[in-house]
C-alpha cells in the first residue's frame, strides 16, 4: 500500500533535523543499520547542467554536442511508467525561496505505479521530457539512480524497478548530508563517470564559488586560489558562478553519456 498523505506531513515535518539524523550514521553500528535499510543498492549520478558544458566549449560544435541531459531523455523513452510529483518534497518542506517548489521528482519504472495518487500523477514521455527542460531551465540539476530511500517513503516496490529523476537547488536538496554522513552512504552519489572539474589559471581567490554555490561544501579557498576537493560531485554550478571562467568541466571521454545510461542500466529494470 502507497504511503498515506498524512506520512508524507511527517517527513517533510523531519526534514528539519536531517543533518542531526545524517550526522549519526557515524555512530558505529547505527550508520551499517541505516544503510541497509534506506540505501541498500543505491547508484546515484549528478548530471552537470547543459549550459556549463557548452560554456567551457570540451566539443566546439554545441549542434553536434553530446550533453548530460541526453541522459534523462535516453531514460524517459525506455519507459511508458512516468510519474510526475506535484511538489519537490525538499523544497516544500524547506520552504524554499529561491526554486520552484511545484517542480517535483520524475519517478519511472513499474514500481511508479504503485506511489500515492495525492502527490502526483502519471505523465506521458513529451510532458515528462517538457518538465526536465523546465527543471534546467529554472538552474535545477538533475541527480538520477537508484534510490531505496524513495521507495522506502513512497512505501513502493520492487525497488529494481524504480528510478528517481531529482531535479535538485543547492539549498534545499536532501543530498547537502553528503558531507556530514558515514563514508559508504556518501559514495552512493556520485559524478558522471569521465567528468572532472578544474580550478584554471585565471583565478583570482575572489570567492564568488564559495557561498550557497556547493551543496556539498566541495570548494576552499586556500591563499589567493579556489581548490576544489574530492566531495566535488561535478554539478557544475561554481562554473556557472565563476565570473572569470577559472572553473571549467573537463571530460576525458566523448561516450561519457553512454557510460552513464549504462550504468544506470544496470540498477534499474525500466522495461
Amino acid at each position: 500500500m502507497a504511503s498515506p498523505i498524512w506520512f508524507v506531513a511527517l517527513l517533510k515535518r523531519a526534514f528539519r533535523g536531517i543533518f542531526t539524523l545524517a550526522r549519526l550514521t557515524r555512530v558505529p553500528g547505527v550508520g551499517h543499520l541505516v544503510e541497509r535499510a534506506l540505501f541498500a543498492g543505491d547508484d546515484l549520478v549528478i548530471l552537470p547542467r547543459d549550459r556549463v558544458i557548452a560554456l567551457n566549449r570540451p566539443i566546439p560544435d554545441i549542434e553536434h554536442q553530446v550533453l548530460p541531459s541526453q541522459v534523462v531523455e535516453h531514460l524517459v523513452r525506455q519507459t511508458r511508467h512516468l510519474w510526475l510529483m506535484d511538489r519537490c518534497i525538499c523544497r516544500d518542506a524547506a520552504r524554499c525561496k529561491h526554486y520552484p517548489v511545484t517542480l517535483g521528482c520524475l519517478f519511472l519504472g513499474q514500481a511508479a505505479l504503485g506511489i500515492n495518487p495525492g502527490l502526483g500523477r502519471p505523465v506521458g514521455q513529451d510532458e515528462a521530457l517538457e518538465h526536465l527542460r523546465r527543471c534546467r531551465d529554472a538552474g535545477l540539476v538533475h541527480l538520477v539512480g537508484r534510490n531505496k530511500l524513495d521507495s522506502v517513503w513512497l512505501n513502493v516496490g520492487p525497488g529494481h524497478r524504480l528510478l528517481t529523476i531529482c531535479s535538485c537547488c543547492p539549498c534545499c536538496c536532501l543530498w547537502r548530508i553528503l558531507p556530514h554522513v558515514r563514508g559508504p552512504i556518501a559514495d552512493k552519489v556520485t559524478r558522471m563517470p569521465g567528468v572532472t572539474v578544474r580550478v584554471e589559471e585565471a583565478c583570482q581567490g575572489c570567492g564568488s564559488c564559495l557561498e550557497g554555490i556547493c551543496f556539498v561544501d566541495a570548494i576552499q579557498l586556500r591563499g589567493q586560489r579556489a581548490q576544489i576537493t574530492d566531495r566535488c560531485r561535478g554539478c557544475g554550478r561554481c562554473v556557472s558562478h565563476c565570473p572569470n571562467e577559472a572553473i571549467q568541466i573537463h571530460i576525458d571521454s566523448p561516450d561519457y553519456v553512454d557510460r552513464s545510461i549504462e550504468r544506470l542500466g544496470r540498477s534499474v529494470d525500466l522495461s
